[in-house]
């Protein structure tokens, strides 16, 4: 595979490139119910920021977005200096190659530019492990997304 870099996400390509990976990944391969995969978030939203990782010839590999302000509040327990992770997504023939963790990275530094001291996300439980190894723990009892068991997790931010 060619080389590959990840950035903020600039513009409608760049979002549409976004939102084809997670319909590839959430809607195709995990069978999660279009309408409920896109929401009021996905707009070129102030509260919102979405990053992208992108093969050099411009191929969409993965994606996510950081929530933040009122945005982030109903997954961060309405605290204001914490951001949301969520719709991180990676392309099939993507994986294994740090693009996640890349991602992951990409907006834990778009939390610390806002002035985030710390980052939530809702993990699949068979992604824990993925989370557990870039500093996230896990907190709460299990619970369903979309079908789809969860667990909250949130990882300090060292600024």
């Amino acid at each position: 595979m060619s080389a590959w870099t990840v950035r903020p996400a600039a513009g409608p390509a760049d979002r549409a490139a976004c939102f084809a990976v997670r319909r590839e990944v959430f809607v195709t391969e995990q069978r999660v119910p279009e309408e409920i995969e896109y929401d009021a978030h996905d707009a070129e939203d102030a509260a919102t920021v979405h990053v992208l990782a992108v093969r050099a010839d411009g191929t969409p590999l993965g994606t996510g977005r950081l929530l933040h302000g009122p945005a982030a509040a109903s997954r961060t327990g309405g605290d204001p200096g914490v951001g949301a992770l969520g719709r991180l997504a990676v392309t099939r023939s993507a994986r294994g190659l740090g693009v996640g963790a890349a991602l992951v990275r990409a907006v834990e530094d778009a939390a610390r530019t806002l002035g985030l001291a710390a980052v939530d996300l809702h993990a699949q439980t068979h992604a824990l492990g993925f989370y557990e190894r870039l500093g996230y723990r896990a907190y709460g009892a299990e619970f369903p997304d979309a079908g789809i068991p969860h667990r909250s997790m949130r990882r300090a931010l060292r600024t």
